[in-house]
């Protein structure tokens, strides 16, 4: 991502230069006559000045004078010349005795105004800026000057004139230059985040700086600013010289210690001696704690206590329950109250929807009616419906912390500017050896070659120049109109757009990247090109002109400086030129939503995309490209979305097929097409799709938006579970005999009375976990699951209504021998159905699966194995990764992938972070500035030094560069400089004048000199303030606030600032645990900043420093999404809880039992999810929401069967509940959920293969496993009695089936009546290979065959 380069437009003096290793020591003759004959004390190498320089035309400034050869005594300075003299050079001024010195007062004036610009620099390091000018002040005015200065080159001024200098060679101790340079060499510039001794040491640049190359640097004439060539020579004490030459050997203070009595020492920012000791700080503390336990511990803990209880608590249930049947007399025991209350809830559900059923079914036509006219009303609710797309809308909580900072951000500096990006690399170009004339032999990688930057250039400058037609405004839209320009932002032209590149080196102009040259060093003579220019570049990229006989800029067009970690990628350290891929950056402005000019944005960046999509095309065999534009990522997720809707289709349509197929109760080929039932399964998937419809409608209504991942998903989860109560419905009613006289009606509510109970309550429980899901902040998951909720209550209303009525249409179809789908044809001539006749899966689960699975070395085993998955997967829920990385948002075929991973492969920097200050500090005392600054005089633990601290542990701060001080820049140019002046005359007296004003009118500073550090008082404050942040920076005042800070100080009507932001950058963050990792250390190092500046005085309690960064609010949901996701699931273990004991008539040990069932399903899941790859975030949490409800009918309808089963031992009532219901759970639950789950593992977008495919078929595999293999094991040993109620119940059912068969042998059916349901034989039969016979009508109330 593009980082944002709001920088300092320029900088000091001294900006580039070549090295100049050029002369013996010793004494240099020109034309054999010797320019210092005398090199002794008191006497002087030159004086006065001379004019230009003539053997220069021009530089980047007003060159000064050179000076007058005068090899004289020294001259006695008295008056104001002294007092000039001590307040420019106070080291050569003693408080005792004559004074003498070799530079006039002309001279001492050009001193001043040719180093200010370097002071500028310096100033905020005191001893490190006095150094520096005593350093040049000996070089002018030491009377000693001859002793260590030897001219070495004049200039002919005329006959009446001495010659000029232009060339000299200056002797130091070594140890002298050192400690000058050392003194220095850490000071920083904040606006550019970087060392000023790299705009003063040339090619070399910080990395390499050194006290030769530093001072080499300053007396190079190539560099634009130094008016004549000055060679130094560094000395070792034990080297001899000849002839008076002594090397200067003057004070140098230390950058630690103070310069006097008002003086402050350098800071630890631009003074390693002088920072404390700062311990390394301890790794982060995980965020997921238990009060003082971590997190994940304390669950296995909790997990592990409560499953050692509940067992305990099941085993005393079964102990109890054994001790009180060997007290028992009589084998019979009438059913005490509690029994018969546990019957009563499921006999009035019952009751009750058996009547409803036979209403229901009487009408059919007129339910169907008003069903359509309901779900029409609500579905038409849609025309309001609002589909959110921006993935801040949908991924971040609108009031969540992270939401709140962006708004303050973006109410008080804007909207953060949209980037387009490309990454190039050549993978099929070797790399080769330059040998640079300034450098040396260095390695170049392939992409770096001049025919392929040609091509980038070209590229470059056709999406520069592209222009998109905009319908809207009907006109040519173009980089210029949206284009972020921080210099110019106001009257943009294509020259001042922010656009990022290594072609910037050479401000994007093809004949300067072929420009060649001829250049002399050290006697050897090279060609130098646009590698020298790129060398000297990256080392050094704020300089205005190279040391190159190129005398290149390195800024670029629009004026600032290309750092080479934002043009180049893939290198070691600061091996740039080995770098592997060029990086092309535009920044565009951001706009609100409503904003018209957002809609001119997107167009541009289409057509940039359009335009990168065919150069990818054009080049596929020269480049390796990755781009994306800021639109990207919801283009392609919405673009993801539709193209898996045909997925998501072929899905509904294979459960469609399947329920189909496997609802009909076929007896021969010929009744097949009478049988089928295409009909009643389409119709369940119409009554799944309007039971969405009309969820949607209805939160349309109320102002709820969607999002496309609603209208995919939630059908499919609906429909899967919906599919389940249409097949417990149907096969119901199939395998459930009528009775004699009984109308088809009767029979369909009697079916309905016994399978809706546990319908209602699978829904129900199903429908509050969705709810309680719904109490997650991000809004995607929380409309997601508000939207389930909803559409599942629905759909379980228009089952009870619509479906009913149509399965009772159908039914009459049926028995009247009409084909389905084609139900008007006349009825057929058809065999008799084989009612008796038994499945395959039935038979199956009763002669192979049940025998093998409840032998009595099977269970032991089963027990063993699903207790080690159930702690192996404890250990592994522990490694889970939390996050969503937003590549899974994509398509496997995004080039957006590429792109992600050139991102993480290349750039070297992380994102900017900004720490924004709000309203109520007071900024404008000096105990307010100290607080903050890290200049000298400011406090050890600021602000500003708080974050230096924090980027020297970039591991555990995820901080890598110190944030940018406008506090500091600010102080700094109100320093007495060029900077802060104002007009002592005229009709802008008093007012600010500009650097570029050199008219005398601008002498007065806005602050006089002072022996301490500079701080305005609370009127200048406000007043210089603005013109700081208005002050275009140039050569002669590079601490201008305009290009960095104008958007950094949000100022209101009365001049207090109401908020302001210091920018400063992450370390390369590569996956969604970082980025919360760097929130969560940037948030504990605000709030350690916070209150320490709450204690300054006159600070508003209120007031408080945050880190903002634009991923933010993607990224602070993982902050608390595990602790958030506990306590939903615990939430959705209450219900799941209550809903079971009712379902299963109060029956605490089901109740148990199903408890532990459900949490071993869910724990599996989670551990299971860790190991194939699954993190854990928002989305997978409302599928673990849902997994929940599912469990319960994977689990309460085979402990419900157990539970009203008569057979006398839990073996055989696990026995027959596995065979019965065990089949009819694997045909209506597992089977209806895989096939669709399968389909989603085709989809492309990677969201929907993992938190869909692969955690719904781990889900639907675990609880088919737990509800059909470890339940039924379980059951047989912890299961609950045989409740006698039940059994009193039987032997009424069974006296009246006696009756009812009598009945029917004396009043045979006639033979025509063969199409007609026979229910008489459907009560107990033992079918020819011996099946188990039905201990009840209860017992046995699911399918029999398939």
């Amino acid at each position: 991502m593009v980082l944002e380069w709001k920088r300092l437009l320029g900088v000091g003096v001294l900006e580039a230069g070549g090295l100049r290793w050029r002369f013996q020591l010793g004494y240099t003759q020109a034309q054999g006559e010797l320019y210092t004959p005398i090199h002794e004390p008191g006497y002087c190498t030159f004086y006065e000045e001379c004019g230009k320089n003539p053997e220069l035309s021009g530089g980047l400034t007003s060159l000064s004078n050179v000076s007058c050869l005068s090899n004289t005594p020294a001259r006695l300075v008295t008056g104001e010349h002294l007092t000039l003299l001590r307040s420019i050079c106070p080291r050569l001024v003693s408080d005792t005795g004559d004074i003498y010195a070799c530079c006039s007062v002309k001279q001492l004036l050009a001193l001043e105004k040719s180093m200010s610009i370097t002071k500028a620099l310096l100033t905020r390091c005191p001893a490190c800026s006095d150094n520096f000018v005593s350093l040049h002040c000996h070089n002018t005015c030491s009377p000693n000057q001859s002793t260590f200065i030897n001219v070495t080159r004049v200039v002919s001024q005329g006959t009446d004139q001495p010659p000029a200098v232009v060339a000299y060679e200056a002797f130091y101790q070594r140890s002298f230059a050192e400690k000058a340079y050392e003194s220095c060499s850490q000071v920083r510039i904040p606006a550019a985040a970087s060392l000023a001794v790299g705009t003063m040491c040339g090619v070399y640049g910080s990395a390499l700086c050194n006290a030769q190359r530093w001072l080499d640097f300053q007396g190079d004439t190539g560099n634009g600013l130094a008016p004549l060539d000055i060679t130094f020579h560094l000395w070792e004490p034990n080297q001899a010289l000849e002839s008076g030459i002594q090397p200067l050997n003057g004070e140098i203070s230390p950058c630690n210690e103070s310069q006097g009595q008002d003086m402050a020492a350098c800071s630890c920012q631009d003074c390693a001696a002088s920072c404390p000791v700062i311990a390394r700080p301890p790794d982060l503390r995980p965020s997921f704690y238990m009060g003082k336990m971590p997190g994940w511990l304390a669950l296995i803990i909790i997990f592990c206590a409560v499953f050692v209880l509940l067992t305990a608590i099941l085993v005393r249930f079964r102990v109890v329950s054994d001790r009180a049947k060997a007290k028992m007399e009589a084998p019979h025991v009438t059913p005490s109250g509690t029994h018969k209350h546990r019957l009563s809830p499921h006999n009035v559900l019952g009751q009750f929807f058996q009547k409803w059923g036979t209403t229901i079914a009487s009408w059919p036509l007129t339910v169907l009616a008003v069903s359509a006219v309901a779900v029409l009303a609500l579905a038409v609710g849609m025309i309001y419906l609002k589909i959110v797309t921006d993935p801040v809308d949908l991924w971040s909580a609108p009031k969540s912390q992270a939401r709140k900072e962006k708004a303050f951000h973006d109410e008080h500096f804007g909207l953060f500017f949209r980037n387009n990006q490309v990454f190039l690399t050549a993978p099929n170009r070797s790399s080769y050896r330059y040998d640079s004339l300034l450098l040396g032999t260095k390695n170049f990688s392939g992409i770096l070659s001049l025919d392929l930057l040609l091509e980038v250039l070209e590229l470059q400058e056709k999406l520069r120049h592209m222009q998109v037609w905009s319908p809207e405004a009907q006109r040519n839209i173009s980089l210029q109109d949206i284009c972020y320009a921080p210099l110019n932002p106001h009257n943009t032209s294509l020259s001042d757009c922010c656009v990022n590149s290594l072609l910037q080196y050479f401000q994007n102009n093809r004949t300067l990247l072929l420009l060649t040259a001829n250049q002399t060093l050290l006697g050897q003579t090279s060609q130098v090109d646009w590698r020298d220019h790129f060398l000297y570049c990256i080392n050094a990229p704020l300089t205005y002109k190279d040391g190159t006989s190129l005398g290149l800029s390195c800024i670029a067009d629009y004026g600032s400086p290309i750092f080479p970690f934002l043009a180049v990628g893939g290198y070691q350290g600061k091996d740039y030129s080995e770098a592997e891929a060029l990086v092309m950056t535009f920044s565009i402005n951001n706009y609100p939503a409503d904003d018209p000019r957002l809609a001119q944005v997107k167009l541009w960046e289409e057509a940039f995309l359009k335009e990168m999509h065919d150069f990818q095309q054009r080049t596929a065999g020269r480049f390796q490209v990755a781009f994306m534009a800021e639109r990207s990522l919801e283009d392609e997720i919405n673009r993801t979305t539709l193209k898996d809707l045909p997925i998501f289709t072929s899905s509904y349509f294979v459960i469609f097929l399947y329920i189909a197929l496997a609802l009909g109760n076929y007896s021969s080929w010929a009744r097949v097409p009478v049988e089928s039932k295409a009909t009643v399964g389409l119709g369940g998937v119409m009554v799944v799709m309007t039971a969405v419809l009309a969820a949607i409608g209805f939160y349309s209504y109320l102002g709820v938006a969607s999002s496309l991942i609603i209208i995919q998903v939630v059908p499919f989860l609906v429909l899967a579970v919906g599919a389940d109560n249409i097949f417990i419905f149907v096969l119901e009613y199939q395998r459930m005999p009528r009775k004699p006289g009984e109308q088809r009606e009767a029979h369909i509510g009697r079916a309905l009375g016994s399978v809706a109970p546990s319908m209602l309550l699978c829904s129900l429980s199903e429908a509050i976990c969705f709810f309680l899901g719904a109490l997650t902040p991000m809004p995607a998951v929380r409309t997601f699951a508000l939207t389930s909720g909803l559409a599942i209550i629905f759909d379980f209303l228009l089952q009870m209504t619509a479906f009913v009525a149509l399965f009772s249409l159908d039914s009459k179809r049926q028995e009247a021998s009409r084909l389905d789908c084609c139900c008007c044809l006349a009825p057929r001539d058809l065999p008799p159905s084989e009612q008796n006749k038994e499945g395959l899966l039935l038979r199956f689960f009763r002669k192979r699966y049940a025998p093998f699975l409840l032998h009595r070395l099977t269970r032991p085993a089963v027990i063993v194995l699903f207790l080690a998955l159930f702690g192996g997967s404890l250990y592994f829920m522990c490694h889970i990764s939390v996050g969503l990385d937003q590549e899974l948002a994509l398509p496997t075929d995004s080039y957006l992938l590429d792109y992600f991973l050139f991102l993480n492969r290349y750039f070297e920097v992380g994102p900017p972070v900004f720490f924004i200050t709000t309203s109520g500090y007071n900024f404008s005392s000096e105990a307010g500035m100290n607080a903050i600054c890290s200049s000298a005089g400011c406090n050890n633990f600021s602000f500003t030094q708080k974050i230096q601290y924090a980027t020297e542990f970039p591991d555990q701060s995820y901080i890598a560069v110190p944030v940018s001080s406008w506090v500091d820049d600010f102080i700094d140019w109100l320093a007495p400089s060029s900077c802060c002046r104002l007009y002592i005359s005229g009709p802008n007296k008093d007012e600010f004048c500009p650097s570029t004003d050199d008219s005398w009118n601008c002498i007065k500073n806005c602050i006089g000199f002072t022996t301490g550090p500079v701080r305005p008082t609370v009127e200048q404050f406000h007043k210089y303030l603005p013109w700081f942040l208005n002050d275009l920076p140039n050569i002669k005042c590079p601490k201008g606030g305009l290009a960095a800070y104008s958007t950094s100080v949000n100022l209101g009507p009365d001049g207090q600032i109401l908020a302001s932001k210091f920018m400063g950058y992450h370390k390369p963050l590569k996956n969604s645990q970082d980025f919360t990792e760097a929130l969560r250390a940037a948030r504990l190092l605000a709030e350690n900043i916070t209150a320490d500046l709450r204690k300054v005085p006159g600070t508003d309690p209120d007031f408080e420093v945050f880190p903002y960064t634009v991923s933010n609010v993607f990224y602070q949901q993982y902050l608390t999404v595990l602790p958030e996701g506990i306590f939903t699931l615990a939430l959705c273990f209450v219900p799941t809880f209550v809903v079971c004991y009712l379902l299963l008539g109060l029956d605490m040990s089901s109740g148990l039992l199903n408890l532990i069932s459900i949490i071993m399903i869910l724990v599996d899941t989670i551990g299971l999810m860790a190991v194939w790859g699954i993190s854990y975030n928002a989305v997978s949490l409302i599928n673990l929401v849902t997994a929940v409800g599912m469990s319960v009918e994977f689990v309460s309808h085979i402990t419900r069967s157990f539970a009203v089963s008569t057979k006398p031992t839990r073996l055989e009532r696990a026995e027959e509940a596995t065979i019965f219901m065990g089949s009819a759970v694997f045909a209506g639950v597992a089977m209806t959920n895989l096939p669709g789950i399968l389909v989603l593992g085709l989809a492309d977008a990677q969201l929907i293969q993992i938190f869909f495919f692969r955690l719904n078929l781990l889900i639907t595999l675990l609880g088919m496993l737990h509800g059909l293999v470890f339940l039924p094991v379980v059951l047989s040993y912890l299961g609950p009695d045989v409740n006698p109620a039940l059994v009193l119940e039987q032997k009424k059912t069974e006296k009246m089936a006696t009756v009812n068969e009598t009945s029917c042998a004396k009043h045979p059916l006639p033979p025509e009546t063969t199409n007609i349901y026979d229910n008489c034989g459907f009560q107990n039969f033992d079918t020819q290979d011996g099946a188990i016979s039905k201990s009840s009508d209860k017992a046995t109330s699911y399918p029999e065959r398939l």
